[in-house]
């Protein structure tokens, strides 16, 4: 029976030029996941990472703390949407980057005031009225992760392994743990907000079926040092 461990990413750069980059918090975090993984894990993963930049500078350093020598399967369905358009198409300004960040900065608590334009711009995407906008409308992405999760899991079936982890981000993550609940979008989308940095998300695999085990693990990373938890 296969263990898969849904990672989100280390922190990213919110507020750069370019978000699709680690900070130097975020490759801690990613150190600090690979130490742990090398105390759970018993053998070799089988490992799966999104495209994005994230998502493989996070691989990279969590395996160099437990398996070196692991193979990286690339493959972009495990990839985030597009969270600048989303928040760009809800509110014109925030398509500059550090706009956003000067203006989440002003506020008393920057991640409640973070999580109130999330929350607006994801229902404005997940809605229906406006999917024609957006390069990769809410149902294209929910699809895209569902069948990328139905593939893996034929795949994992065929192949046995005592383990796999597939690093992502949180929407994905979000996406595939709402349809083993059967979550609607807006209840999907609150779990995202939720999930950490380098968090794991953890299923088992019953035959070719998913089932959910744990959601958004993050207590090894608060171990080592409460600062580095992070969600934005």
């Amino acid at each position: 029976m296969t263990t898969i461990y849904l990672v989100r990413h280390g922190q990213a750069s919110f507020g750069a030029e370019s978000y699709d980059k680690l900070s130097a918090n975020g490759e801690l975090q990613a150190k600090v996941l690979g130490q742990y993984f090398k105390s759970i894990l018993k053998e070799m993963p089988y490992v799966v990472a999104g495209s994005m930049q994230r998502h493989q500078q996070t691989a990279n350093i969590a395996l160099a703390e437990c398996f070196p020598d692991a193979a990286v399967v690339t493959d972009s369905e495990w990839n985030e949407f597009n969270h600048q358009q989303v928040f760009s198409l809800y509110e014109p300004k925030f398509n500059e980057p550090h706009l956003l960040k000067q203006e989440v900065a002003k506020e008393a608590n920057p991640r409640a005031y973070l999580a109130k334009i999330f929350e607006s711009a994801i229902g404005r995407w997940t809605g229906g009225e406006y999917h024609h906008e957006y390069d990769e409308a809410w149902p294209s992405f929910k699809g895209r992760v569902e069948n990328a999760l139905e593939q893996l899991c034929l795949e994992l079936a065929e192949k046995k392994p005592r383990y796999a982890v597939v690093f992502t981000s949180g929407g994905v993550i979000s996406v595939a743990a709402g349809q083993i609940l059967g979550l609607s979008p807006e209840k999907t989308f609150a779990l995202n907000w939720a999930i950490a940095n380098t968090s794991l998300t953890t299923l088992r695999l019953v035959g070719t079926e998913p089932q959910l085990l744990s959601l958004n693990e993050h207590h090894f990373i608060k171990a080592e040092n409460p600062q580095l938890l992070t969600w934005i």
